[in-house]
């Protein structure tokens, strides 16, 4: 397991990657306030979201959840899904990708409010 932490900054914020091993990576994600990641889907990896810090919206589908601290959800394989920090406060969470193939490549945006779609 590679435990080498790398921080990646994004228009909406930054990720630190925590661990990573054979068909996993565990990452921190920090969404600044007021700020969403793009409308997107992976052909390879599912995650799964745990909420350390504030309460995100996130879209799966058609649907629309509100996780509380220490709530999560499920993105399985394919799924379209976004998550967005409506506060005035930062929010974080945990991601933790599975899959035979875990990359930032496997990003399929459709919808993206910083020109990336």
């Amino acid at each position: 397991m590679n435990m080498d932490k790398e921080t990646v900054v994004r228009p909406w914020g930054h990720f630190t990657n925590l661990a990573r091993g054979e068909g996993f990576l565990v990452k921190i994600i920090h969404v600044n306030p007021g700020q969403r990641l793009s409308v997107q889907s992976h052909n390879y990896r599912s995650e799964h979201w745990y909420a350390v810090k504030g309460n995100p919206t996130v879209q799966l589908g058609d649907e629309t959840f509100v996780l509380n601290e220490n709530g999560s959800i499920d993105i399985p394989v394919k799924a379209v899904h976004s998550l967005q920090n409506p506060s005035d406060k930062a929010i974080e969470i945990i991601e933790i990708q599975r899959g035979n193939t875990i990359s930032e490549d496997d990003i399929i945006r459709y919808k993206d409010i910083y020109g990336r779609a």
